[in-house]
């Protein structure tokens, strides 16, 4: 089996964005159903908040486990990344998002500030997109499609069906596969546009992200089901495996008179990894 594919599952179908200086969206966030909480420092904190909102962020941690939290910190050139940086690598976080990115030697420069801490990458520049496969040999954990900043930098309007990001939503999903890692689609804005933010959502499973950004609770359970196996995608991956079980050595199987290869026995696997977790 390619071992890309069957690597343990870790769930990222949410990820949700709490502005950390906003104290009452922290608590409600510890109810939430989100798979990952990516406390901001970044974008939704305002200049005269970001002091208070590293001291709340670094406080709140701990109260999110099991699920996985991450700190988006402020970009390198902001009067507050070192400080977002040696906070952030002590919290006890699972992870840091580094916003912003030009390139591959920015990873460098935050790992030697950080230790173990895993890192995050944003790609959501044109230069970033453009070293996306590089940002992802550096050593992050994970690439998040930064749709907005991207487009604003693109001088793009937003489309419903994403068309103008497809190229982009493609080069970040091949660097990251590329590098055996996990990638998330970026966030969609508008709160009452259900039916089109189930079909982004949709578009983005089915260009290969492991899961989406969100920016809204309302959000939560439409992506999670979106980006978990159906019943039947289930029951058939375990038929799918048990055919491959019942011909051993066989590459090539086939089951209700469809032809059947090894990589649909990859699939399968982690089809039932998904579900199981």
């Amino acid at each position: 089996m390619n071992s890309s594919l069957s690597k343990a599952y870790k769930p990222r179908r949410s990820a949700l964005f709490v502005p950390a200086a906003n104290a009452r969206a922290l608590e409600k966030a510890r109810g939430l159903e989100a798979d990952v909480i990516i406390l901001d420092l970044e974008d939704a904190v305002a200049p005269q908040e970001k002091d208070a909102a590293r001291a709340r962020a670094v406080v709140a941690v701990p109260g999110y486990a099991p699920r996985e939290t991450v700190i988006r910190i402020n970009g390198a050139g902001t009067p507050w990344h070192a400080a977002d940086l040696e906070a952030a690598s002590r919290s006890g976080a699972d992870a840091i998002l580094l916003p912003k990115l030009a390139g591959p030697e920015e990873i460098a420069a935050a790992r030697r500030k950080t230790g173990d801490t895993p890192l995050w990458a944003m790609i959501e520049t044109p230069r970033a997109l453009l070293y996306a496969a590089a940002i992802a040999d550096a050593g992050v954990e994970c690439l998040l499609l930064g749709s907005n900043d991207l487009l604003h930098a693109m001088e793009g309007r937003h489309r419903g069906d994403r068309a103008n990001l497809h190229h982009a939503m493609s080069l970040c999903v091949l660097a990251a596969r590329a590098a055996g890692i996990a990638v998330l689609d970026g966030v969609h804005n508008d709160l009452d546009a259900t039916e089109e933010f189930a079909s982004s959502c949709t578009l983005a499973r089915d260009f290969g992200f492991d899961g989406k950004s969100v920016i809204h609770p309302l959000q939560i359970a439409t992506v999670n089901r979106i980006f978990s196996p159906t019943a039947d995608e289930i029951a058939h991956a375990r038929r799918v495996l048990e055919a491959f079980a019942a011909s051993p050595g066989m590459g090539v199987i086939t089951l209700d008179r469809r032809m059947l290869e090894a990589l649909d026995a990859d699939i399968a696997a982690r089809t039932l990894a998904r579900a199981g977790r």
